[in-house]
């Protein structure tokens, strides 16, 4: 078996993803990166002891992701070549969403939005300290976890009216293009006895929506309609209402493909083979 193995080494996840020589995923594994090095020797390992493949069944590693940098020469003595996320993430989400062009949105760590066309080029339009690590951050504090996925089951059980404040709390007559169940204010609203598991929904929403507020912003930059959201963030149950509202709001298109969270992997293993075919 010729597999081609495209790992994306996150801030704080590893993602690993096979492929075939037709491009077609084999399978995929994630793990949290406590050391991005450590984190990634080990996910290669667990990963080809998960699938029953031995050395000898890959063709090649293709790195990406902020922890390539710290990784130089071969990995365990394979082929091993990098390519740069923003193409990564880029070539991952069109294949993913079958678009032609649309703005990408990788909710990691941070946020970047890219602008991508399938034929292969991709602009940084901008990005974002607001992301998983933001969500990681406030939750230490406010619920006493950083986990994510202790933070997803339990905002899922949260109240938001005992957090944020609505745009019906604070007029009676709002205009005809607002929803009164909007927000008018993250934590504006904070009651007294909000329990932990509100202000885990709080801290989720007032994430999203502010990543919601830039996709806006950066569909203007390039005159598109759609947007691709890619990344771990896209798992989380408050992302389909968050992001209805924006479209209803701005007429804008969000894709989540399947596999969302492994996007940028994928687009690492297609990158490297749309170089080789190039060639």
């Amino acid at each position: 078996m010729n597999v081609i193995l495209g790992i994306d080494i996150g801030g704080s996840t590893t993602k690993v993803v096979g492929l075939g020589e037709d491009g077609g995923v084999v399978s995929m594994l994630r793990v949290r990166a406590e050391d991005q090095v450590t984190s990634l020797y080990g996910a290669l390992g667990n990963y080809l002891t998960s699938n029953g493949l031995t050395l000898e069944d890959v063709r090649r590693v293709v790195l990406t992701g902020v922890g390539a940098s710290f990784v130089e020469g071969d990995i365990f003595g394979l082929p091993t070549c990098k390519v740069d996320e923003f193409s990564a993430s880029g070539t991952g989400a069109l294949a993913l969403s079958g678009q032609e062009g649309a703005v990408v949105v990788t909710m990691g760590t941070g946020t970047a939005f890219l602008y991508a066309e399938r034929s292969g080029a991709v602009r940084h339009l901008c990005g974002s300290g607001i992301g998983g690590g933001t969500l990681g951050g406030l939750c230490r504090k406010l619920v006493g976890m950083e986990r994510f996925g202790q933070i997803k089951r339990l905002a899922e059980q949260g109240d938001l009216s005992q957090v944020d404040l609505t745009i019906r709390d604070i007029t009676r007559n709002p205009a005809p293009t607002l929803d009164p169940t909007l927000t008018a204010a993250n934590f504006g609203n904070l009651a007294e006895d909000a329990t932990p598991a509100d202000l885990a929904a709080g801290a989720v929403n007032l994430v999203l929506q502010a990543i919601g507020t830039m996709t806006v912003l950066a569909c203007g930059c390039c005159g598109t309609r759609t947007v691709v959201l890619t990344g771990s963030m896209t798992t989380l149950s408050q992302v389909e209402a968050n992001f209805s509202n924006f479209e209803k709001l701005y007429g804008i298109r969000y894709i989540i493909p399947e596999n969302a969270t492994f996007a940028t992997a994928i687009g690492a293993g297609l990158c490297s083979l749309q170089k080789r075919a190039a060639t």
